[in-house]
């Protein structure tokens, strides 16, 4: 693991242990249903399940979509994505022969053919077989600069937590006695040959109350890990803590993070065995790059004499700053639409992918002379995502550049910083004629006049008589931005039908930097869900659709989007997919990871946040009396990030009050709801079945 990636693992993390919450906590006769591998509970899900099967597993076409589906995702000409470790590169993949997956590693060499020769490096189905396990890949964290060892992160089942055992890559053997962890959500990163840093989460000692870890260890080989050396305790109150070693030759640092809220975080310099602290804001994200000192910014911040705004990405003198200077410069200023993606330092520059008006774009920032300069990417389209991404920020300034849009499969392209033009390597298979439709980009307009952006794919011989089966999604949520992507899947199972698509750009995401996620937070949350009422309203108003035509899709914070629509605005929907869903906000902190997500939706246990809490939590909302349209909700008994007791407690209470409603629960597959292929595709069949028989008639 790259430790600027250290932030987003943690935060990608849930609780331990998936376990039943006492029912004495709470008035409501369904929490039975969140001990999630009771008899009765499981009883109750192999029910729901059969009966979702015979309702539209059972219909005609259903198994060709199924089929069809899964040929896109077994495909075996789609790009191989790897990752440069040393001089292989590394590839996880999933096709019908290996639905577990297999660890493959190639050279740039071979990488460049059509049909490259691969070396196995770890195949996950044989090893489940031998081991008689239910294995799952977790990923891999090889160690530099002799690239021999690695951490290897199995899954029982596709759930986020995993078991870590330490595998040599040339002898493609797990090390006898070497560095294990048992099954945990506890992150660990090497050091070196015979050190690791250990955060712990086993149990309630080492865990904070969001379920991350609270305590970091250094671990050396041969030592107990109640034996290792204490680094760093956090509070039980933050969200989780984490270490790293920077292995770049020549700036060899170790670091410490505090994650205190999902947005706020603390960066200290482990020297000498003591702990030095950046003194950035604590809502703004740092990490080292050779010798400067990276920050983006959340928030606008006065330092060096003058305001930063929020959204920038700055640079300083690493030793500098540390000691107190505050010399920065501006690497990338945002503007009122455009906003900074992501970016991806590499040996002598730093990538930058770029948001104008929801539409990607690359340049390339570097320091020349001690003073920043940017250069744009040249000759790419101007409407779909693109990203670009250093290849190995050690010792090499090649990047990998994608491209791709609603109708145009992926590409991926070679480039190297001040070289030519990109060299295209791969280029994923075309799963739909895309020739019939066609993208554009509209704005509708919320509640309070703001502008929200949405794409629209559609049949360039539309009709616009309220009439066309359309499927609206959105997120909302977290800073994720929602770009457009290209998907065999919603070309086979809606595209292809005539139906139409949009996706929202609605606020709570990253589209236009941390002001447009921060104007959905906590009492703002119903700013999101009006933005994407705006949207249907304006797909209603240009005549694509009408209610009886649309459906709304959208999975974990998604989910609580579309749940939002189902109680707000039943009136406007023929259909809604609830996927992986938050839905009762009540409890949502006591359930799995959802404590670390207070700074996003606010404390329902402080009664003046429960009362704006209240007002968009779908659980609380559905009343027997109002008409509803119909709703299919989706989850998974391993699902250890949300807990499926959201899904399982709102489907009962809708049963009980007299809604349509259908659920499905995979019994594998984590919070992504499906833990191979197989699964993956029978999962999607439900749900385009269950919107084209609601919305697509004509």
């Amino acid at each position: 693991m790259r430790p600027h990636l250290l932030l987003v693992s943690l935060l990608a993390l849930a609780v331990s242990f998936v376990r039943p919450i006492a029912a004495a906590t709470s008035g409501d006769e369904a929490l039975w249903l969140e001990d999630v591998e009771g008899k009765r509970a499981l009883d109750w899900v192999g029910h729901q399940d059969s009966l979702t099967v015979k309702a539209l597993a059972d219909r005609p076409g259903f198994d060709e979509m199924q089929k069809r589906f899964l040929a896109v995702l077994d495909d075996r000409s789609r790009i191989p994505v790897v990752a440069k470790e040393g001089e292989w590169y590394y590839n996880f993949w999933r096709d019908a022969q290996h639905p577990r997956g297999l660890s493959r590693r190639t050279t740039l060499a071979e990488y460049r053919k059509d049909s490259p020769a691969w070396e196995s490096v770890l195949d996950v189905d044989s090893l489940a077989a031998a081991e008689k396990e239910n294995w799952y890949y977790g990923g891999i964290d090889v160690l530099p600069p002799d690239y021999t060892r690695c951490l290897v992160q199995l899954s029982r089942g596709g759930g986020d937590a995993t078991v870590v055992r330490e595998f040599d890559l040339t002898t493609r053997t797990f090390v006898q006695d070497g560095f294990t962890l048992p099954e945990s959500k506890s992150t660990v990163s090497w050091i070196d040959r015979d050190r690791v840093y250990v955060a712990e989460a086993f149990d309630s000692t080492t865990m904070t109350t969001s379920g991350y870890a609270r305590v970091v260890k250094e671990w050396r080989r041969g030592q107990k890990l109640e034996d290792a050396t204490l680094v760093y305790e956090g509070r039980t109150s933050d969200v989780g803590v984490g270490a790293f070693h920077d292995h770049t030759p020549g700036f060899e640092r170790d670091f410490v993070l505090r994650d205190v809220t999902f947005y706020s975080n603390e960066l200290f310099l482990r020297r000498d065995g003591r702990l030095v602290k950046i003194e950035k804001p604590d809502d703004a994200n740092a990490r080292a790059w050779r010798d400067w000192l990276l920050i983006q910014l959340r928030t606008p911040w006065t330092a060096g004499g003058r305001t930063w705004p929020a959204g920038a990405l700055l640079a300083a003198k690493f030793d500098d700053f540390v000691a107190g200077k505050r010399e920065l410069q501006m690497v990338f200023e945002p503007g009122e639409r455009t906003s900074l993606e992501s970016y991806s330092p590499a040996r002598s520059a730093v990538l930058l992918t770029e948001l104008d008006n929801v539409r990607g774009r690359v340049e390339i920032a570097r320091p020349v002379n001690g003073v920043w300069t940017r250069e744009p990417v040249r000759g790419l389209p101007a409407l779909g995502t693109v990203t670009a991404n250093a290849v190995d920020e050690r010792d090499s300034d090649a990047y990998w550049l994608t491209y791709t849009d609603f109708l145009t499969p992926s590409t991926l392209s070679l480039a190297e910083v001040g070289g030519g033009a990109p060299e295209p390597l791969k280029h994923s298979p075309s799963f739909f004629d895309s020739r019939r439709d066609t993208v554009t980009q509209h704005e509708a307009v919320s509640k309070d006049g703001t502008r929200v952006p949405y794409f629209e794919v559609a049949p360039r011989t539309l009709t616009l008589d309220g009439r066309n089966p359309t499927l609206l999604e959105g997120y909302g949520g977290f800073e994720v931005s929602m770009q457009p992507y290209y998907s065999g899947l919603v070309g086979r199972g809606w595209l292809e039908a005539g139906g139409v698509y949009v996706l929202a750009n609605i606020r709570g995401g990253g589209e236009f930097g941390p002001k447009w996620h921060e104007a959905a937070l906590k009492a703002n949350r119903p700013r999101a869900y009006e933005d994407f009422i705006a949207v249907a309203e304006d797909l209603v108003k240009r005549r694509v659709t009408s209610p009886a035509h649309l459906a709304c899709r959208g999975g974990s914070n998604g989910g609580l989007l579309v749940g939002n629509m189902y109680t707000r605005r039943p009136d406007l929907f023929g259909a809604v997919i609830c996927e992986s869903p938050l839905l009762d906000m009540k409890r949502y902190t006591k359930l799995l990871a959802g404590a670390s997500w207070m700074g996003e939706y606010g404390d329902p246990d402080d009664p003046k946040q429960w009362a704006f809490i209240r007002t968009f939590s779908p659980y609380e909302n559905v009343r027997p009396d109002a008409k509803y349209p119909p709703i299919l909700i989706t989850s998974s008994t391993r699902d250890d990030r949300v807990h499926p007791g959201h899904a399982r407690r709102m489907t009962l209470k809708l049963e009980q009050q007299g809604h349509s409603v259908l659920y499905y629960e995979d019994v594998e597959g984590g919070h992504g709801g499906a833990a191979n292929n197989r699964e993956r595709a029978f999962m999607e069949a439900l749900g385009y079945t269950f919107a084209w028989e609601r919305v697509g008639g004509r």
